[in-house]
Protein backbone atom coordinates (compact mmCIF):
# COMPACT_ATOMS: atom_id res chain seq x y z
CA UNK A 1 0.00 0.00 0.00
CA UNK A 2 1.47 3.32 -1.45
CA UNK A 3 1.63 6.12 1.25
CA UNK A 4 -0.47 8.37 -1.26
CA UNK A 5 -3.50 5.83 -0.18
CA UNK A 6 -2.77 5.41 3.35
CA UNK A 7 -2.94 9.06 3.28
CA UNK A 8 -6.44 8.77 1.63
CA UNK A 9 -7.73 6.95 4.59
CA UNK A 10 -6.81 9.39 7.65
CA UNK A 11 -9.42 11.87 8.11
CA UNK A 12 -8.63 15.08 9.59
CA UNK A 13 -8.42 14.23 12.63
CA UNK A 14 -5.67 11.45 11.76
CA UNK A 15 -7.79 8.36 12.76
CA UNK A 16 -8.11 5.66 10.11
CA UNK A 17 -11.80 5.78 7.98
CA UNK A 18 -14.05 3.29 8.55
CA UNK A 19 -12.90 0.09 6.67
CA UNK A 20 -15.50 0.08 3.99
CA UNK A 21 -12.68 2.81 2.28
CA UNK A 22 -10.40 0.26 2.53
CA UNK A 23 -8.72 -0.75 -0.68
CA UNK A 24 -10.09 -4.96 -0.80
CA UNK A 25 -9.08 -7.14 -3.51
CA UNK A 26 -10.72 -8.53 -6.18
CA UNK A 27 -13.54 -11.25 -4.21
CA UNK A 28 -12.98 -9.62 -1.15
CA UNK A 29 -15.25 -7.02 -1.59
CA UNK A 30 -16.90 -6.26 2.16
CA UNK A 31 -19.22 -4.15 3.43
CA UNK A 32 -19.27 -2.87 7.12
CA UNK A 33 -22.20 -0.29 8.74
CA UNK A 34 -21.25 2.74 9.70
CA UNK A 35 -21.12 3.58 13.19
CA UNK A 36 -24.43 5.65 13.60
CA UNK A 37 -25.87 2.62 11.61
CA UNK A 38 -25.27 0.41 14.45
CA UNK A 39 -25.96 2.04 17.99
CA UNK A 40 -24.16 -0.77 20.25
CA UNK A 41 -24.56 2.00 23.20
CA UNK A 42 -28.38 0.56 23.18
CA UNK A 43 -27.61 -3.09 23.12
CA UNK A 44 -25.27 -2.61 25.76
CA UNK A 45 -27.67 -0.19 27.52
CA UNK A 46 -28.94 -0.77 31.45
CA UNK A 47 -31.82 0.48 32.82
CA UNK A 48 -31.15 1.88 35.89
CA UNK A 49 -34.96 2.70 36.71
CA UNK A 50 -35.33 -1.41 37.10
CA UNK A 51 -36.17 -2.56 40.24
CA UNK A 52 -32.95 -4.92 41.86
CA UNK A 53 -33.58 -9.00 41.74
CA UNK A 54 -32.49 -11.55 43.17
CA UNK A 55 -31.74 -15.26 42.61
CA UNK A 56 -34.76 -15.95 44.89
CA UNK A 57 -37.21 -13.41 42.86
CA UNK A 58 -35.83 -15.28 39.90
CA UNK A 59 -36.96 -18.40 41.10
CA UNK A 60 -39.58 -17.37 42.23
CA UNK A 61 -41.11 -15.75 38.72
CA UNK A 62 -40.07 -19.21 37.31
CA UNK A 63 -42.32 -21.08 39.60
CA UNK A 64 -45.47 -19.28 39.72
CA UNK A 65 -45.27 -19.60 35.56
CA UNK A 66 -44.94 -23.40 35.86
CA UNK A 67 -48.12 -25.12 35.78
CA UNK A 68 -46.08 -28.32 37.39
CA UNK A 69 -45.85 -25.78 40.14
CA UNK A 70 -48.89 -25.01 40.72
CA UNK A 71 -50.71 -28.45 39.79
CA UNK A 72 -48.44 -29.91 42.82
CA UNK A 73 -49.00 -27.03 45.23
CA UNK A 74 -52.61 -27.22 44.74
CA UNK A 75 -52.33 -30.58 46.15
CA UNK A 76 -49.93 -30.58 48.66
CA UNK A 77 -52.25 -27.12 50.56
CA UNK A 78 -55.03 -30.07 49.91
CA UNK A 79 -53.03 -32.52 52.05
CA UNK A 80 -52.25 -30.38 54.48
CA UNK A 81 -55.20 -28.92 55.28
CA UNK A 82 -56.19 -32.83 55.52
CA UNK A 83 -53.60 -33.45 57.90
CA UNK A 84 -54.00 -30.57 60.18
CA UNK A 85 -58.15 -31.20 60.34
CA UNK A 86 -59.06 -33.70 59.38
CA UNK A 87 -61.54 -33.54 61.55
CA UNK A 88 -63.50 -31.18 58.85
CA UNK A 89 -63.14 -34.00 56.21
CA UNK A 90 -65.11 -36.53 58.80
CA UNK A 91 -66.75 -36.93 61.55
CA UNK A 92 -65.82 -40.42 62.54
CA UNK A 93 -63.48 -42.60 64.85
CA UNK A 94 -60.55 -44.09 62.91
CA UNK A 95 -59.86 -46.33 65.47
CA UNK A 96 -63.97 -47.40 65.88
CA UNK A 97 -64.30 -50.44 64.24
CA UNK A 98 -67.11 -53.46 64.28
CA UNK A 99 -66.24 -56.66 62.99
CA UNK A 100 -70.47 -56.95 62.13
CA UNK A 101 -69.07 -54.55 58.96
CA UNK A 102 -66.00 -56.94 57.83
CA UNK A 103 -65.29 -56.03 54.61
CA UNK A 104 -68.64 -54.53 53.93
CA UNK A 105 -69.42 -52.82 50.57
CA UNK A 106 -69.85 -48.57 50.37
CA UNK A 107 -72.53 -47.19 52.24
CA UNK A 108 -74.35 -44.16 53.44
CA UNK A 109 -71.81 -42.62 54.99
CA UNK A 110 -68.84 -44.71 54.56
CA UNK A 111 -68.11 -43.83 51.31
CA UNK A 112 -65.62 -46.41 51.03
CA UNK A 113 -66.81 -49.17 52.76
CA UNK A 114 -64.96 -51.53 55.64
CA UNK A 115 -61.77 -53.35 56.36
CA UNK A 116 -61.24 -56.78 57.50
CA UNK A 117 -61.51 -55.54 60.68
CA UNK A 118 -64.95 -53.37 60.38
CA UNK A 119 -63.25 -50.02 60.28
CA UNK A 120 -64.03 -47.04 57.87
CA UNK A 121 -61.67 -46.86 55.06
CA UNK A 122 -62.45 -43.33 54.05
CA UNK A 123 -61.70 -42.50 57.79
CA UNK A 124 -58.81 -44.23 58.30
CA UNK A 125 -57.29 -43.14 54.73
CA UNK A 126 -58.45 -39.26 56.24
CA UNK A 127 -56.50 -39.66 59.52
CA UNK A 128 -53.49 -41.82 58.33
CA UNK A 129 -52.66 -38.43 56.25
CA UNK A 130 -51.32 -36.68 59.22
CA UNK A 131 -48.70 -39.38 60.39
CA UNK A 132 -47.18 -39.90 57.05
CA UNK A 133 -47.24 -36.60 56.46
CA UNK A 134 -45.72 -35.98 59.56
CA UNK A 135 -42.94 -38.40 59.36
CA UNK A 136 -41.76 -37.33 56.07
CA UNK A 137 -41.54 -33.41 56.94
CA UNK A 138 -40.14 -34.12 60.27
CA UNK A 139 -37.59 -36.22 59.10
CA UNK A 140 -36.57 -34.18 56.16
CA UNK A 141 -36.12 -31.24 58.34
CA UNK A 142 -33.73 -33.34 60.72
CA UNK A 143 -31.67 -34.99 57.57
CA UNK A 144 -31.38 -31.14 56.12
CA UNK A 145 -29.85 -29.75 59.24
CA UNK A 146 -27.97 -32.87 60.25
CA UNK A 147 -26.53 -33.24 56.87
CA UNK A 148 -26.17 -29.29 55.80
CA UNK A 149 -24.14 -28.88 59.59
CA UNK A 150 -21.97 -31.47 58.52
CA UNK A 151 -21.07 -31.06 54.74
CA UNK A 152 -20.97 -27.03 55.95
CA UNK A 153 -17.78 -28.02 58.24
CA UNK A 154 -16.15 -30.47 56.11
CA UNK A 155 -16.42 -27.94 52.78
CA UNK A 156 -15.29 -24.64 54.78
CA UNK A 157 -12.19 -26.19 57.16
CA UNK A 158 -10.81 -28.82 54.92
CA UNK A 159 -7.77 -30.32 55.72
CA UNK A 160 -7.93 -33.73 58.16
CA UNK A 161 -11.87 -32.03 59.42
CA UNK A 162 -12.55 -32.89 55.47
CA UNK A 163 -10.75 -36.04 55.63
CA UNK A 164 -12.67 -37.68 59.17
CA UNK A 165 -15.94 -36.48 58.03
CA UNK A 166 -15.92 -37.57 53.96
CA UNK A 167 -14.71 -41.25 55.53
CA UNK A 168 -17.47 -41.28 58.01
CA UNK A 169 -20.22 -40.01 55.30
CA UNK A 170 -18.98 -42.65 52.98
CA UNK A 171 -19.45 -45.55 56.02
CA UNK A 172 -22.73 -44.50 56.18
CA UNK A 173 -23.78 -44.16 52.58
CA UNK A 174 -22.65 -48.01 52.07
CA UNK A 175 -25.15 -48.86 54.44
CA UNK A 176 -28.79 -49.14 52.37
CA UNK A 177 -31.26 -46.72 54.79
CA UNK A 178 -34.31 -49.12 54.64
CA UNK A 179 -31.96 -52.37 55.32
CA UNK A 180 -30.39 -50.04 58.42
CA UNK A 181 -33.83 -48.77 59.89
CA UNK A 182 -35.02 -51.89 59.79
CA UNK A 183 -32.03 -53.46 62.11
CA UNK A 184 -31.99 -50.26 64.32
CA UNK A 185 -35.80 -50.79 64.87
CA UNK A 186 -35.99 -54.27 65.20
CA UNK A 187 -33.45 -53.80 68.26
CA UNK A 188 -36.02 -51.12 69.98
CA UNK A 189 -39.23 -52.97 68.47
CA UNK A 190 -40.30 -52.78 72.24
CA UNK A 191 -41.51 -49.46 71.88
CA UNK A 192 -42.63 -47.98 68.39
CA UNK A 193 -43.43 -43.99 67.89
CA UNK A 194 -42.96 -41.80 65.54
CA UNK A 195 -40.14 -39.82 67.03
CA UNK A 196 -38.41 -43.37 66.52
CA UNK A 197 -39.10 -43.45 62.47
CA UNK A 198 -38.36 -39.81 62.57
CA UNK A 199 -34.99 -40.36 64.02
CA UNK A 200 -34.06 -43.72 62.53
CA UNK A 201 -34.63 -42.17 59.01
CA UNK A 202 -32.37 -39.10 59.84
CA UNK A 203 -29.61 -41.48 61.11
CA UNK A 204 -29.14 -43.43 57.82
CA UNK A 205 -30.76 -40.44 55.04
CA UNK A 206 -28.43 -37.58 55.84
CA UNK A 207 -25.44 -38.65 53.87
CA UNK A 208 -26.83 -37.02 50.44
CA UNK A 209 -27.69 -33.85 51.67
CA UNK A 210 -24.02 -33.74 52.94
CA UNK A 211 -22.23 -34.52 50.20
CA UNK A 212 -24.44 -31.66 48.17
CA UNK A 213 -23.79 -29.09 51.28
CA UNK A 214 -20.35 -29.80 51.25
CA UNK A 215 -19.56 -29.20 47.50
CA UNK A 216 -21.72 -25.70 47.19
CA UNK A 217 -19.57 -24.32 50.30
CA UNK A 218 -16.16 -25.41 48.37
CA UNK A 219 -17.73 -23.68 45.49
CA UNK A 220 -19.01 -20.67 47.62
CA UNK A 221 -16.17 -20.05 50.15
CA UNK A 222 -13.77 -19.45 47.05
CA UNK A 223 -16.02 -16.65 45.61
CA UNK A 224 -15.06 -12.48 45.56
CA UNK A 225 -17.50 -11.60 48.48
CA UNK A 226 -15.90 -14.20 51.01
CA UNK A 227 -12.69 -12.83 50.54
CA UNK A 228 -14.05 -9.19 50.51
CA UNK A 229 -15.52 -10.03 53.76
CA UNK A 230 -12.51 -11.61 55.18
CA UNK A 231 -10.55 -7.99 54.13
CA UNK A 232 -12.87 -6.11 56.01
CA UNK A 233 -11.99 -8.33 59.70
CA UNK A 234 -14.95 -10.91 59.10
CA UNK A 235 -14.54 -13.96 61.34
CA UNK A 236 -14.22 -17.48 59.74
CA UNK A 237 -17.78 -18.67 61.33
CA UNK A 238 -19.58 -15.46 60.79
CA UNK A 239 -18.33 -15.94 57.11
CA UNK A 240 -19.99 -19.19 57.07
CA UNK A 241 -23.13 -18.77 58.62
CA UNK A 242 -23.85 -15.68 57.02
CA UNK A 243 -22.55 -15.27 53.62
CA UNK A 244 -21.13 -19.03 52.72
CA UNK A 245 -24.73 -21.09 53.54
CA UNK A 246 -27.18 -18.32 52.71
CA UNK A 247 -25.34 -18.71 49.00
CA UNK A 248 -25.29 -22.56 49.03
CA UNK A 249 -28.95 -23.05 49.91
CA UNK A 250 -30.21 -23.56 46.66
CA UNK A 251 -29.33 -26.79 45.67
CA UNK A 252 -29.77 -28.21 49.60
CA UNK A 253 -33.48 -26.85 49.00
CA UNK A 254 -33.31 -28.59 45.97
CA UNK A 255 -32.39 -32.30 47.37
CA UNK A 256 -34.63 -31.71 50.60
CA UNK A 257 -37.92 -30.75 48.75
CA UNK A 258 -37.48 -34.16 46.06
CA UNK A 259 -36.47 -36.13 49.33
CA UNK A 260 -39.48 -35.40 51.32
CA UNK A 261 -41.58 -38.26 48.87
CA UNK A 262 -38.87 -40.92 49.66
CA UNK A 263 -38.96 -40.48 53.79
CA UNK A 264 -42.97 -40.74 52.80
CA UNK A 265 -42.66 -44.18 51.11
CA UNK A 266 -40.06 -45.42 53.90
CA UNK A 267 -42.22 -44.89 56.65
CA UNK A 268 -45.52 -46.55 54.75
CA UNK A 269 -43.00 -49.41 54.12
CA UNK A 270 -41.38 -49.89 57.49
CA UNK A 271 -44.87 -50.26 59.13
CA UNK A 272 -45.86 -52.61 56.01
CA UNK A 273 -43.19 -54.84 57.12
CA UNK A 274 -44.44 -54.67 60.87
CA UNK A 275 -41.51 -52.79 61.86
CA UNK A 276 -42.45 -49.45 61.71
CA UNK A 277 -45.54 -47.62 63.55
CA UNK A 278 -47.36 -49.82 66.16
CA UNK A 279 -50.77 -51.14 64.67
CA UNK A 280 -52.90 -48.91 67.18
CA UNK A 281 -51.03 -45.76 65.02
CA UNK A 282 -53.22 -45.67 61.37
CA UNK A 283 -51.16 -44.71 58.53
CA UNK A 284 -51.33 -45.56 55.03
CA UNK A 285 -48.09 -48.36 55.11
CA UNK A 286 -50.19 -50.47 58.31
CA UNK A 287 -53.58 -50.35 56.80
CA UNK A 288 -52.15 -52.03 53.44
CA UNK A 289 -50.40 -54.19 55.28
CA UNK A 290 -53.68 -55.38 56.66
CA UNK A 291 -55.34 -55.34 53.22
CA UNK A 292 -52.41 -57.69 51.82
CA UNK A 293 -54.59 -61.15 53.06
CA UNK A 294 -57.91 -59.67 51.11
CA UNK A 295 -56.06 -58.59 47.58
CA UNK A 296 -57.68 -61.41 45.53
CA UNK A 297 -61.54 -60.50 47.36
CA UNK A 298 -61.66 -56.88 48.12
CA UNK A 299 -58.99 -55.11 46.43
CA UNK A 300 -60.52 -51.83 46.84
CA UNK A 301 -59.25 -51.87 50.42
CA UNK A 302 -55.37 -52.26 49.87
CA UNK A 303 -56.37 -49.45 46.75
CA UNK A 304 -57.69 -46.36 48.68
CA UNK A 305 -54.13 -46.16 50.64
CA UNK A 306 -52.54 -47.22 48.12
CA UNK A 307 -53.52 -44.31 46.27
CA UNK A 308 -53.49 -41.91 49.11
CA UNK A 309 -49.87 -42.52 49.26
CA UNK A 310 -49.62 -42.55 45.26
CA UNK A 311 -50.93 -39.13 45.14
CA UNK A 312 -49.19 -37.67 48.02
CA UNK A 313 -45.90 -38.64 46.72
CA UNK A 314 -46.68 -37.95 43.41
CA UNK A 315 -47.15 -34.36 44.41
CA UNK A 316 -43.76 -33.73 46.23
CA UNK A 317 -41.82 -35.56 43.29
CA UNK A 318 -43.39 -32.81 41.29
CA UNK A 319 -42.94 -30.08 43.37
CA UNK A 320 -38.84 -31.03 43.96
CA UNK A 321 -38.88 -30.77 39.69
CA UNK A 322 -40.33 -27.67 39.96
CA UNK A 323 -38.21 -26.28 42.39
CA UNK A 324 -35.34 -28.25 40.70
CA UNK A 325 -36.04 -26.40 37.36
CA UNK A 326 -36.65 -22.82 39.50
CA UNK A 327 -33.14 -22.87 41.45
CA UNK A 328 -31.07 -24.56 38.81
CA UNK A 329 -31.42 -22.99 35.14
CA UNK A 330 -28.75 -25.95 34.01
CA UNK A 331 -31.08 -28.66 34.87
CA UNK A 332 -34.12 -27.30 32.98
CA UNK A 333 -35.60 -29.66 30.63
CA UNK A 334 -37.81 -27.01 28.45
Amino acid sequence: MTNETLDNQLDNSGEPTPDYFMETLPGQDRYVAPLDETPLQDVDSVDESAPATSMWADAWRTLRRNPLFIISGLVIIFIIVVAIAPGLFTKQDPNACDLANSLSPASSGHPLGFDLQGCDVYTRVVYGTRTSLSVGVLSTLLVVLLGTLIGAIAGFCGGWVDAVLSRITDIFFALPMLLGAIVVLQMFKTSKSIWKIVLVLALFGWVGVCRIARSAVLEAKNLEFNTASTALGSTPMRNLFRHILPNSLAPIIVIGTTSLASYIVAEATLSFLGVGLPTTTVSWGGDISSAQTNLQTDPLVLFYPSAALAITVLAFIMMGDAVKDALDPKSRTA
